[in-house]
This record gives C-alpha cells, sequence and structure tokens, in this order.
C-alpha cells in the first residue's frame, strides 16, 4: 500500500519578513526556543551603535510605553537602549490652540516614576538586531528581498527571493511595513484611508529646558508635538518635532530656509519652550490609516504596520506593532510546547482574536481624535474644549485613560509585565 507523500522538512519553523524593530522584537521573543527562526531583511543590518556625543538624532523616534519598556528589557535588550541615548518623561501636556481645553498627565498621579521613554527609531532596531545575534536559533538573511510566496493547504510556505533561492517555513512573518508585500502576495485586502496630510519630522533645539515633558498642541491643520530628547551628557533643550499638516503647507515649510520654519515652528508652539534655536535636517512623510481584513491564513501571519496603520498623534503605532509581536510569539511558543506547528489556523486565530481588537480599538479613537480636532466651527470648539477641560479635572477618568496608553493594563503578554513570570 503506497504511503501518502509528506512534504519535505522546512528550513525554518518561523521566517520573519521585515527586521525592523517588530520583527527583530518577534525574532528576540522566539529566541533560546526550539523552533529554528530566520529572519529576512531587504536592507544591511547594522549592529553598531556610534559612541560619539556628536551623532545627530535619528529624526524618527518613537514614545515606549511602560509595556513596551517591559517587553525591552525582558528580552534583554533595554541596557543597551538606556546605556546609549534615551529620554523617559514624566508628564504630558496637550492643549487645543482654537481654545481653551488642556489637559496635563504625570506619572506621580499613577504612581509611576516616568509616563514613557522618547527613544530614537535607529537605536532600538540596532539593540535588538544586536540581541539577536546572542540566539544559537535566529539566522539573519540578509540583505535579501521577496519575490514571491507560495502556501501550500497543509500551510507549509515558501518564499523566493531576488537572487533565486527559496526558503521554507512552517510560518511565515509578515513584519515589512505599511506597504508590506507579504501581505500583498498573500492577497489580503486592506481597509485604507488617506489623512490628507504629511508629517514633518527633525529635531530642533530651544531655548529652554523641555522639563522632560511630553507637549503636544493641536491645531486646526493637525496636531504639532515636540517630544523630549536628550544628550548622552544630559542636555535637556533639544526635542524631537512631529508636524502633521496638509501637503500643500508641508511642501511649503520642507521648502523654506531654516531660518523661516524656526521662526514658523516656534509662532505655532506659542513658544512654549522659548524660540527655536537650531534645527537639523528635515523629513516628511505620508501619513495613512491601514487595517488589514485579517491578521492570519493558514502558514501566514502580520504584526505591527503590516497589519495596521495609525495617525502619529497619540505615538501609539510602534507600541501596537511591539504588542502584536509579543503575543504571536507567546501564542507560537504556546502552541509548540503543545506539539501543534506554529501556522495552524487555530493558533493564529488566537493571536488575532487578542489582538484586533486592542488595535481596533485605538484605530477608532484616534481617528475621532483627528477628526475633531479639525473641526473649526464654534460648537465643535467649545465641546472638545469643555470635554478637555472636565476630564482635566476628573483625576480617575484622566488616570484611567492615562494608564491604558501606557500600557499598565488590558491583556498584556508575559514578556510585556514587570516581572515575566
Amino acid at each position: 500500500m503506497q504511503q501518502p507523500s509528506q512534504s519535505p522538512q522546512p528550513d525554518y519553523d518561523v521566517l520573519i519578513v521585515g527586521g525592523g524593530m517588530v520583527g527583530a522584537t518577534l525574532a528576540c521573543a522566539l529566541g533560546d526556543s526550539p523552533l529554528r527562526v530566520g529572519l529576512v531583511e531587504a536592507r544591511t543590518p547594522q549592529f553598531e551603535l556610534l559612541q560619539n556625543e556628536a551623532t545627530p538624532f535619528d529624526p524618527r523616534v518613537s514614545a515606549l510605553t511602560q509595556a513596551s519598556r517591559n517587553l525591552l528589557a525582558n528580552l534583554g535588550v533595554w541596557d543597551l537602549i538606556a546605556d546609549y541615548r534615551h529620554c523617559a518623561f514624566r508628564g504630558m501636556h496637550v492643549w487645543d490652540a482654537e481654545g481653551t481645553g488642556e489637559i496635563s498627565f504625570t506619572a506621580e498621579d499613577l504612581g509611576q516614576q516616568w509616563l514613557g521613554y522618547i527613544v530614537e527609531n535607529s537605536v532600538t532596531e540596532t539593540a535588538l538586531l544586536r540581541r539577536t545575534r546572542e540566539f544559537a536559533n535566529i539566522e539573519m538573511i540578509a540583505p535579501a528581498e521577496v519575490q514571491s510566496l507560495d502556501v501550500e493547504p497543509d500551510g507549509q510556505a515558501t518564499i523566493t527571493l531576488g537572487s533565486g533561492a527559496q526558503l521554507t517555513a512552517r510560518l511565515i512573518v509578515g513584519a515589512d511595513g505599511g506597504r508590506s508585500g507579504i501581505r500583498e502576495l498573500a492577497g489580503i485586502e486592506v481597509d485604507e484611508s488617506d489623512y490628507g496630510q504629511q508629517a514633518i519630522v527633525t529635531t530642533v533645539k530651544v531655548a529652554e529646558s523641555h522639563q522632560s515633558i511630553a507637549w503636544q498642541r493641536f491645531l486646526p491643520t493637525g496636531p504639532l508635538a515636540f517630544l523630549p530628547v536628550m544628550t548622552r551628557a544630559g542636555e535637556d533643550h533639544y526635542c524631537s518635532i512631529v508636524w502633521s499638516l496638509d501637503t500643500a503647507a508641508v511642501e511649503q515649510y520642507m521648502a523654506c530656509d531654516d531660518d523661516e520654519f524656526k521662526l514658523a515652528l516656534a509662532r505655532a508652539f506659542e513658544y512654549k519652550l522659548g524660540a527655536v534655536e537650531s534645527v537639523e535636517q528635515r523629513f516628511s512623510f505620508g501619513l495613512r490609516q491601514r487595517h488589514a481584513s485579517t491578521y492570519y491564513r493558514p502558514g501566514l501571519a502580520l504584526v505591527g504596520d503590516a497589519a495596521h496603520t495609525i495617525h502619529p498623534l497619540a505615538g501609539q503605532g510602534v507600541n501596537l506593532g511591539l504588542m502584536d509581536a509579543a503575543v504571536l510569539a507567546e501564542e507560537v511558543l504556546r502552541a509548540q510546547a503543545r506539539g501543534l506547528a506554529p501556522g495552524e489556523a487555530s493558533v493564529l486565530a488566537r493571536y488575532e482574536r487578542r489582538r484586533r481588537g486592542e488595535n481596533l480599538l485605538m484605530l477608532k479613537a484616534v481617528g475621532g481624535f483627528k477628526q475633531l480636532f479639525g473641526q473649526t466651527a464654534l460648537p465643535a470648539r467649545w465641546l472638545r474644549s469643555s470635554g478637555m477641560s472636565l476630564v482635566n479635572r476628573l483625576a480617575p477618568v484622566k488616570n484611567h485613560l492615562a494608564a491604558r496608553a501606557m500600557g499598565l493594563n488590558g491583556d498584556l503578554p508575559r514578556l510585556a509585565r514587570v516581572n515575566r513570570h
């Protein structure tokens, strides 16, 4: 009697496409496990941080929550980040440019030392990539680009690289950003909307100390954030800015000289931290909201921006992606302990159930804030100013919102808790 044919042993148990912050976090979370993990990255990975005070700040930073900080600490990368350069912030102040509404959060109100941590994206990514090299079960495949994807009915997947090499895995993970090639190759649809805006990012030096506070002013044209950053020597007069504007205005500000830009920026920020004394190179990027119709197919899963992208006004994009990675790793390791394949539909369905609702809630909330603060009619301005002032006076409500945003409650994966055990 002829035996049914079996698929050959795959090259990897989990093959992650995208070696950015989210993909590298997932790889580290699967480190020191029996699973064979591959990490495919299109760029040449950087494993070293320039230990030089004169090194300019990365224009792209993230406001990491306490949950994200816990995750990075439990993965063994936070100490490297802390030893290099980051800025813990103790408060957040938000105010409405078109009214009197304002709201302030402090770490002290929540019984915490810090509200969050501003870290350059390149620092977080490099620290994670350095950590991947310490795990014997993780292999980096870079630089390499995926050209095609094929998933068999049994869930085993094959990707073909630009070099012609083929790699097989029991689970392919798309961690390759908002324009995910893996998502497109898998035929997963995405609900997408254009905010009609772009964001300008750069680093500025201001006349007054940022006081370890994250500042944000809601203008009719879009939010303007001054996020505190700090040099290795402790200089606290630098801020990373994220200024969301209509595309035409972005083009105007990108074209003007530094002196004109510094003046416009200080005026838009009401000189809250005094004059803007210097500005580094400016960059801009488009703002779109995306949400994949599903986070998985048998043998394939999406994490981070490949599954969802969000407006930067709440600073939650990277944090959502890091939690995706931690939850997926938790479910894959749970499956491995039970003898299940990592790409089984039941395993990935648990991942989606745990993450989709959390991400959708944040997408809806940020979308609502974006619309509310874009309204210029007097009733809308009065409503939001009154609402902000009311919430600011209601400590339990305010602190609940802050605790949720900091990742102090909700369905936290074990790796994102202070004590993962």
